[in-house]
């Protein structure tokens, strides 16, 4: 029987990959060979075209009950750029809660009432969220729609409360050196995405508790390396630009940082105590509810089911087809999609056969090499790949002997 994951202590055993050549575990390689598809193979016989990358954590257990873990990797290369699109969100997330908890002596929680100004050029105020059962944004409520939904309104906010500064401050503390944020999910040049804006907190009263003002970044970012992308790309104004779109000033974290984040949030002891988010017991527990819980449980937000369906940020292995997610199972997990790519981090349970993993993958799929077009193969290539190199390994925990 699993136990609770907030009480396990888990001896992983992991180091960081080196970050100038592919890393290709022979036990996970067989495997595809033995047990994917056509499909499957296919995928990964052509990284030139889809730059798919993949981690499998195996959970094992020691004679205490204690986790041991180890990472089996297929094409893992950190220098093979991917748009990590949505998965900023979720170190933004949990920073933003690192810096309520600096505030707290001044009575701001992240439940208090977060009020957001406009204070540059392209900025939006926001003061009300019809979405919470209070009317008003919180931190808390925020987290919840990165999790539920990957909400992007939720991840500017919290964006723009953590700033660019601490945000990658953080980022390079905790060792993710080739990890960066460095923009909103709005359009805003990159003088705009340095400013941040003027917030209030205040409580339920309407008594101002804490008063942020607007705020510029005017640290470097190392933009060193050029990322081009596909053949051409559609620009802000919808013109068609026969040439490579320039990723080398967007976000971007290897697979192994995305990984390591999930873990350090999942299993904190498992890793470097500098990688520890520095959240509470209850902050982290909010946060792992909001990673697993059905779409359809919500009742702030409430949503539309058949737009946003329960496994709609689930990839591992239920997103292809809109698959129903099995009462035992849970995924926490979160996803990105953006220009082709594909991306999702999960720890996943299986209560009824006790097993527990963790999957970490992503993929290119954009067959015609033109980006902002919205014609990627989504669903015909990319929520298939998830979904099979998911059953594979869920199959592959369920004949394992532990």
């Amino acid at each position: 029987m699993l136990r609770s994951i907030a009480l396990v202590l888990c001896l992983c055993v992991w180091f960081t990959p080196c970050l100038s050549q592919e890393m290709n575990s022979p036990w996970l390689t067989k495997l595809v060979k033995r047990k994917g598809s056509k499909f499957l193979k296919d995928i990964w016989k052509h990284p030139g075209i889809y730059h798919a990358q993949f981690i499998y954590t195996r959970i094992d257990r020691d004679a205490n009950g204690n986790p041991v873990c180890k990472n089996y990797y297929l094409r893992y290369d950190a220098t093979d750029y991917f748009n990590p699109a949505s998965m900023v969100k979720l170190p933004t997330a949990l920073v933003a809660l690192e810096k309520i908890n600096t505030l707290k002596e001044k009575g701001v929680t992240e439940f208090s009432y977060m009020l957001t100004d406009s204070s540059f050029a392209a900025q939006t105020a926001v003061t009300k969220d019809s979405t919470s059962e209070s009317g008003y944004p919180s931190v808390d409520h925020y987290v919840k729609k990165i999790f539920l939904v990957s909400d992007n309104d939720a991840y500017n906010r919290l964006y723009e409360l953590a700033g660019p500064a601490l945000l990658n401050k953080r980022l390079r503390e905790m060792g993710y050196a080739n990890s960066r944020i460095t923009r909103r999910f709005v359009p805003m040049d990159e003088d705009g995405n340095r400013h941040t804006n003027g917030i209030r907190f205040v409580d339920s009263t309407g008594h101002l508790l804490y008063e942020q003002q607007p705020s510029y970044y005017a640290g470097a970012y190392d933009f060193s390396r050029k990322l081009l992308i596909g053949k051409a790309h559609y620009d802000r104004n919808d013109s068609l630009i026969h040439t490579p779109m320039d990723f080398t000033r967007h976000n971007a974290m290897p697979l192994f940082d995305l990984q390591q984040m999930v873990q350090a949030l999942v299993f904190p002891r498992t890793v470097n105590a500098r990688q520890r988010f520095e959240i509470d017991s209850l902050q982290r527990k909010r946060v792992l509810e909001y990673m697993s819980e059905r779409i359809s449980d919500s009742r702030y937000p409430r949503y539309d089911t058949a737009e946003f369906f329960n496994s709609y940020t689930k990839f591992f292995w239920f997103r292809d087809g809109k698959r129903p997610i099995p009462p035992a199972i849970k995924s926490y997990n979160k996803t990105g999609w953006s220009y082709g790519f594909l991306t999702d981090v999960a720890y996943i349970t299986d209560k009824e056969h006790g097993i527990d993993f963790m999957l970490s993958g992503t993929i290119y799929v954009n067959s015609d090499g033109i980006l902002n077009d919205d014609k990627y193969d989504y669903d015909t290539i990319g929520f298939r790949f998830f979904r099979e190199m998911g059953e594979m390994l869920y199959a592959e925990e369920l004949r394992r002997k532990k």
